[in-house]
């Protein structure tokens, strides 16, 4: 008679109880082999090596010919790098059952330790033909690749198992990764699609789906799939958050809001939460509650210094720019290498005409990798501005090697060399960025009005544009 799962699990509990309970009273109670294989696995799963060990050697005591211990140990021992001992018991099981697929399975472990993963992959088909459980070789062969990195038989066999066994979620998870590794959206769709034909009620596959849609952008699909997910499983907090991300890029702001405050109510609140929350109100327009969920943020993770960026910002647009330093610093105390953060410190502080303080941020933006032209050109600025021509000068040289023939930069220097009385450069640098963009000699008057109406400088812009 076939037990149901509800009496196996009884059965295991039971089991369990009784072992724990012996070693209490260091009574010694008969088990049967298997009892004593599932009470070391348990051990093991739950990463209680000494007892699992302790359970291994009673069991070998009552039962010093059963395999399935001994396949047991060779898993401990594998699992403490023991190889050798590991290889020469399952040499002897091997002698004794040579169709045990058990033992091909922990040969295929030991050459996977190894970095041996075709000699894996070949005990693992070896096993294949001697298992009843073809799905768990099919996921492992598909690991096996995947170290690899052969992503395409790896992805062969992960949907081989799915044939198998539907209800795989790792498998499930595995092939996905692997449409997604080979930037495979539209094939991932179509086998999902396929697979939720057989499995309508698979609330993983339904989350994959929508993953898939947000990736190619189609966000309406993306609702549509996670929407599915949701309603098979009202707790899964994966699909909801996801789901609100699509109603975002869907300027569903308030749909997003409500999807995000179910995710709240579904599990502790997150600081990720409160601030897209906040995002979506100031896209709203409802600046009072985006701050207020702003705050929440960096109350729930003070340490989160994307949300003290997000109020930063939020304060620059409102040109409150006391308060966004206020702001800056926090994010800058918590990551001070963040040379984006660095160069908005430098950006506030330029607002606010404190230029040595400017010209410090732009240095340390550009120290911490910042090479974008706009640091470059903010910093050479801020160094004029400083009276430091000279030093803007050789800024602007490094950003010249970085963006050849950029006019922001010739401009710059045309004003610079003049004001350094270096007028052969200055010339030569005019008439090159005339040549390579007239129309942005506006930068001349804007940046160095008195250069501009140089009469040298007004001949040969004349000139150019005849």
């Amino acid at each position: 008679m076939n037990m149901s799962h509800e009496e196996e699990a009884d059965d295991y509990n039971l089991s369990l109880s009784k072992f724990e309970s012996m070693l209490k009273t260091n009574k010694v109670f008969f088990f049967d082999s298997e009892e004593f294989e599932d009470i070391i696995l348990h051990y093991m799963d739950t990463g209680r090596l000494s007892l699992a060990k302790k359970a291994l050697r009673l069991g070998l005591e009552q039962h010093p010919k059963s395999s399935g211990l001994k396949l047991v140990h060779v898993e401990i021992l594998i699992y403490e790098d023991k190889i050798e001992q590991a290889e020469k018991i399952l040499n002897e099981i091997a002698l004794l059952e040579p169709t045990n697929e058990e033992v091909y399975i922990q040969r295929a472990n030991i050459c996977s330790k190894r970095d041996q993963h075709e000699k894996a992959i070949d005990n693992l088909f070896i096993a294949l033909k001697y298992t009843d459980d073809e799905a768990e070789i099919y996921s492992m062969i598909g690991m096996e690749y995947l170290f690899m990195d052969r992503l395409e038989l790896a992805k062969e066999n992960f949907i081989k198992c799915l044939e198998q066994d539907e209800e795989d979620y790792s498998a499930l998870y595995n092939v996905v990764y692997c449409f997604d590794f080979l930037d495979q959206n539209q094939e991932a769709i179509y086998y999902l699609e396929k697979f939720i034909d057989k499995n309508p009620y698979s609330e993983v596959a339904w989350h994959q789906l929508g993953r898939q849609f947000y990736a190619i952008k189609n966000y309406e699909k993306a609702v549509w799939a996670f929407d599915y997910a949701c309603l098979i499983d009202e707790g899964f907090l994966g699909a909801f958050l996801e789901k609100a991300k699509s109603l975002e890029k869907l300027k569903r702001y308030q749909d997003a809001i409500d999807c995000y405050n179910i995710t709240i109510e579904l599990d502790d609140p997150t600081s990720f939460a409160y601030l897209r929350i906040g995002k979506c109100y100031e896209k709203l327009g409802n600046n009072e509650e985006a701050l207020n969920y702003y705050l929440k943020t960096v109350h729930e993770d003070p340490l989160l210094d994307k949300a003290w960026m997000t109020i930063t910002d939020f304060y620059i647009k409102q040109k409150n720019y006391q308060k966004s330093l206020y702001y800056i610093n926090k994010a800058i105390g918590i990551d001070g290498e963040n040379p984006l953060y660095w160069r908005r410190y430098a950006n506030i502080n330029q607002f606010l005409n404190y230029f040595e303080e400017a010209e410090a941020g732009y240095r340390k933006a550009f120290e911490f990798g910042d090479i974008e032209l706009d640091n470059f050109l903010c910093w050479s600025d801020v160094l004029y501005v400083l009276g430091e021509s000279s030093a803007a000068i050789e800024i602007l040289q490094q950003a010249a090697d970085l963006y050849h023939n950029e006019p922001e930069i010739l401009y710059r220097l045309v004003g610079l060399y003049f004001n350094t009385e270096e007028e052969f450069n200055a010339i030569e640098g005019l008439n090159s960025a005339l040549l390579i963009d007239y129309h942005k000699n506006y930068i001349l008057k804007d940046l160095f009005p008195n250069v501009w109406e140089n009469e040298t400088v007004q001949r040969i812009i004349k000139n150019h544009n005849i």
